[in-house]
Order: structure tokens, then C-alpha cells, then sequence
């Protein structure tokens, strides 16, 4: 559930606890005055691009932050045709983290589109979700995704996003 007060991300229930979900990034300038000033935390200007794409405020809130720290530009968009919009734009990325249940068009849907897209169709990737089954696994690497990610696994989705990057980063 999305949180309605600032620092709050929201509550989920974690080992069968109510329990809310801090905004580190909303107390951390508190704490620290030059924060996100400091030279560490700036992306740099070969920082690899990422779009996630995710109809959850607390996901997006939750996830974004954490990609920043690991030194990706982030762009969010809230579904599947606003993260279209957003590769069509010009704008380049160079990976896609896209929310499997999303209303409208799901991700399948969203990745099989944009592998039908010539302008798109090389670009990585890669299946967040709750539902991580050996099923749904195939149903992604059939609509065409690199890679697929529980959405609380971020250990693993920064793995998967350094392996995925690191072949544009080659090619670059």
C-alpha cells in the first residue's frame, strides 16, 4: 500500500507484519545536507540509462532510488504506452525494467512490442515481478525478455542489470 505521509513509502506485510516502508532518501538530506550533491552520488556522464516501467508507485519509489545508488540514470514511467512514448522520444536507454502485471498491456505485451520495433528490438530487457515460476520464466523468454527478476531481489536485479549493460558497454 502506497504511504500517504512524506518519508513513507508505503506498508507491505513482511514475515506476517504490518509494516511500513521508510523513504531513506527522504531522510538522508536531513542527515546529510550535501547528499545528493556529493560527487559519489552524481551520475556520471557514462552512467548506463535505464527506463522501469511499473504501474506501483511503491515499486517505482522503491526501486528507482536504489538504481541511482548503483549509478544508473533512471527515467520511471507509470505503464506500458508511457514507457513506449518514452523509447520512441529519441531519448536512448540502454535497458528496459519492465513490472509484469500491469493493466492494459501487460509486459509480455510490452516487450513483444518492442521487439516488433526495428528501431528497438536489440535493446535489453529485463521482467520485474512478484510471480517467479519456472512458467512464467518461459512466457518471458518467449515475448523476448533477457532476463527475470522477483522485485524484491535487489541483489539480483542490479546482477542482471550489470550483465545486461555490460554488453553495450562493449559495444560502446
Amino acid at each position: 500500500v502506497a504511504g500517504q505521509a512524506d518519508g513513507i513509502l508505503g506498508s507491505a506485510v513482511i514475515k506476517g507484519q504490518a509494516t511500513e516502508v521508510i523513504d531513506v532518501g527522504h531522510f538522508l538530506p536531513m542527515a546529510f545536507a550535501d547528499w545528493f550533491s556529493r560527487k559519489e552520488m552524481r551520475a556520471s556522464s557514462t552512467a548506463q540509462s535505464v527506463l522501469l516501467v511499473d504501474d506501483s508507485a511503491f515499486f517505482r519509489n522503491m526501486l528507482a532510488p536504489v538504481l541511482k545508488a548503483a549509478g544508473y540514470k533512471v527515467r520511471v514511467a507509470v505503464n506500458a504506452q508511457e514507457g513506449l512514448t518514452a523509447l520512441r522520444s529519441g531519448q536512448s536507454f540502454d535497458v528496459v525494467l519492465t513490472d509484469i502485471e500491469m493493466p492494459d498491456m501487460n509486459g509480455f505485451e510490452f516487450a513483444e512490442t518492442i521487439r516488433s520495433d526495428n528501431n528497438l528490438s536489440q535493446l535489453p530487457i529485463i521482467a520485474l515481478s512478484s510471480l517467479v515460476s519456472p512458467a512464467a520464466i518461459e512466457r518471458g523468454r518467449q515475448a523476448g525478455f533477457h532476463d527475470y527478476v522477483a522485485k524484491f531481489d535487489r541483489p539480483g536485479l542490479i546482477a542482471a542489470l550489470k550483465e545486461q549493460t555490460a554488453d553495450t558497454r562493449k559495444a560502446a
